[in-house]
């Protein structure tokens, strides 16, 4: 893990009423948000493509364990547009039945409830069509997106297409007796998966490989975002986000620093050290 920064770090945040939901405050971290992050997914390692979360399976990024539905509708949605799949478009393709596999997910109280996922197929999700498949590498459902000519949240179950943004919910009881909802936008880093993320080989959004994107994650993820938050909070948080890039953040995050500062030495000749 040479390649990534150490996990906590200084982080700016902005709160901000949800013009829609006056009651609802939506809490967004900046540092993240403005960093330049960008999936490196289908580009070779050494070309600063992504090495994948488990070293000995580079070419499967971090399609490995597969993809918890976030509910019903989740389900429905993605069983329709596997109906659009065909043998020469999904390499693992099937009966949307053998795709679905039972579960258990930790709640917040900490206790496993049951929850559904994408079957996971030798050793990574069914939907993902390994190297060297004739129609290409990565995930049939976002490639049949592509084909079709929209955008790959509208095929993708939900966490795909949120990954690496984390949005999270919760209720503060203030000092007055009021309550408030919290809506929180984030980094989903090592931490966010649980144990089991740290025992990943690599995580993108804490490698100085991954924050070479030519925008700010609030601009390049503006179609989540604005599905995550809805339109007009969208459009307050890129106004906040655009003032806090003109006065310069006082904690970029450092993945981002690092990639720019060996941008910058490679232009000079330099030596580069990540």
């Amino acid at each position: 893990m040479t390649d990534e920064v150490a996990q906590d770090f200084d982080r700016e945040w902005v709160e901000f009423l949800d013009p829609d939901d006056p009651e609802t405050m939506v809490r967004a971290d900046l540092t993240w948000l403005l960093s330049r992050w960008g999936c490196v997914f289908g580009k070779h390692p050494d070309e600063g493509g992504c090495p994948g979360i488990e070293a000995d399976q580079p070419a499967d990024g971090c399609c490995l364990h597969g993809a918890f539905y976030t509910d019903e509708d989740d389900i429905k949605r993605t069983r329709q547009i596997v109906k659009k799949l065909t043998p020469e478009t999904w390499q693992l393709h099937r009966r949307w039945k053998d795709t679905i596999v039972d579960d258990t997910l930790e709640n917040e109280d900490g206790e496993e409830e049951p929850a559904k996922k994408t079957a996971v197929v030798d050793g990574a999700c069914v939907f993902h069509n390994r190297e060297g498949f004739p129609a290409g590498a990565g995930c049939a459902l976002h490639q049949q997106a592509m084909r079709d000519g929209v955008h790959p949240m509208a095929y993708k179950p939900e966490v795909c297409w949120q990954l690496p943004v984390k949005r999270d919910f919760k209720t503060e009881h203030r000092a007055d007796g009021t309550d408030v909802s919290v809506t929180l936008i984030t980094e989903f880093d090592r931490a966010s998966w649980g144990p089991g993320g740290h025992d990943f080989d690599w995580w993108c959004t804490a490698s100085p490989t991954a924050h070479t994107a030519s925008e700010p994650v609030y601009l390049s993820y503006a179609v989540e975002l604005t599905e995550l938050l809805g339109p007009a909070a969208y459009e307050k948080l890129a106004d906040l986000c655009d003032a806090r890039a003109k006065l310069g953040l006082v904690a970029p995050h450092p993945a981002t620093v690092q990639a720019q500062a060996a941008k910058a030495a490679t232009a000079l000749g330099m030596p580069v050290r990540l």
